[in-house]
């Protein structure tokens, strides 16, 4: 089916390159007029963003698109979706409402306010979703896919609340409810073919557009760029940013943090096999201990060095300080717990010097980009 589907968001696609006698403004005009007059003047229509042939590192390998491959049409269509709070029973939250561009697709809040409350734990930031060998999303990986999870927030009752309990309305009250938009009826038919709207074809494109968000040009690429590999001095670096590279790379055994052993460089993604790291906290009291899952170290903080929001599932370290200190002494022993974070069955105890942990945080700041903060195609198109 995904394939089929692939097959039709070339095929219409082409027709906004193929048809030479329309501008591609005109061709928009006229065959997608409700789709057209809803974004007149928010969108270029004859400069729409390319999302498909994004420039990527040679040196990043690992990526979990599996067979729905990011096209213009279908990253647009999932770019509309995100930012739209029709998404929301009440009109009043959009998946954009806790994934904000100017913080790294994070949010600055503690936890997150959906239509009926509170979330369940802190969002997580999307940059580079796409770039990991772990297939599974949020932080207990309940959802199988990229594509399955970006509807599990709309379905929940407290976030976007279509879940069909306690006499809310249910996903099919969306597809109603989408159905009677005039640019979605368009919007469907430009990417699919037909203007049916159905949760599949929903996921399809937001998964296409949240794969798309991608930053590759921090001060940690310019310098990786020059370089065969991460264990080579950076010639951009200075040396704190050289030494806390080290440190993040080698294990603890030879003097360094072991950092790199669960978020594995150039990606900086979380190794699929990682088990909890010692966070068991919940906002409403208690223990969980199913968090295993960490978004890419990527953009933790803004290119200023300015937070993007707390850290952990349950928000529970403020800044890159705190969660250096948190791995150098403060790992919470549990069943679940990491057996890389407890050797001789114990919890970690690295005994980092302030310096080193201060250089930790230096490299980790290198790894933060500018351009996807403010460019133009991941942003509101409302």
């Amino acid at each position: 089916m995904k394939v089929i589907l692939l097959l039709m968001f070339f095929l219409v696609s082409s027709c906004t390159i193929e048809n030479e006698e329309l501008s591609v403004d005109s061709f928009f005009q006229t065959n997608f007029p409700d789709f057209y007059n809803a974004f007149v003047g928010k969108l270029d229509f004859n400069n729409l963003p390319k999302y498909r042939s994004q420039e990527i590192p040679l040196y990043i390998t690992r990526d979990n698109t599996d067979s729905n491959e990011i096209t213009d049409s279908g990253a647009l269509l999932g770019r509309i979706l995100f930012y739209d709070t029709k998404l929301s029973t009440n009109d009043s939250i959009s998946c954009a409402s806790c994934h904000i561009q100017a913080h790294a697709f994070g949010d600055t809040a503690q936890v997150s306010i959906g239509v009926n409350g509170v979330t369940g734990r802190h969002s997580t930031r999307l940059i580079n979703s796409r770039f990991s060998d772990e297939a599974n999303f949020f932080w207990d990986e309940r959802a199988s896919s990229l594509e399955e999870q970006t509807t599990m927030p709309i379905r929940d009752h407290s976030e976007m609340g279509f879940s069909g309990t306690l006499g809310a309305p249910d996903f099919d009250d969306l597809i109603a409810k989408l159905s009677a938009v005039p640019y979605y009826t368009d919007l469907f038919t430009y990417v699919f073919g037909t203007a049916d709207i159905t949760e599949n074809r929903m996921q399809l494109a937001l998964a296409q557009f949240i794969r798309s968000i991608q930053s590759f040009d921090s001060k940690y690429d310019i310098g990786r760029s020059q370089v065969t590999n991460d264990n080579q001095n950076f010639p951009n670096f200075t040396t704190d940013e050289n030494l806390g590279k080290k440190l993040f790379l080698d294990p603890p055994n030879v003097g360094g943090a072991g950092c790199a052993t669960c978020h594995t460089p150039p990606e900086f993604s979380i190794d699929p096999d990682s088990l909890n790291n010692g966070v068991i906290g919940v906002f409403a009291g208690g223990v969980d201990l199913t968090n295993t899952r960490s978004p890419s170290l990527r953009d933790s903080v803004k290119p200023d060095g300015s937070s993007n929001g707390h850290f952990m599932h349950d928000a529970s370290q403020v800044d890159l300080e705190a969660v250096i200190e948190f791995y150098d002494n403060g790992v919470v022993d549990n069943a679940n717990l990491d057996p890389r974070l407890q050797p001789g069955g114990n919890p970690q105890n690295l005994n980092l010097t302030a310096l080193e942990k201060a250089q930790l945080v230096d490299f980790i700041k290198t790894l933060s980009g500018n351009d996807v903060y403010t460019n133009e195609k991941w942003s509101n198109p409302f």
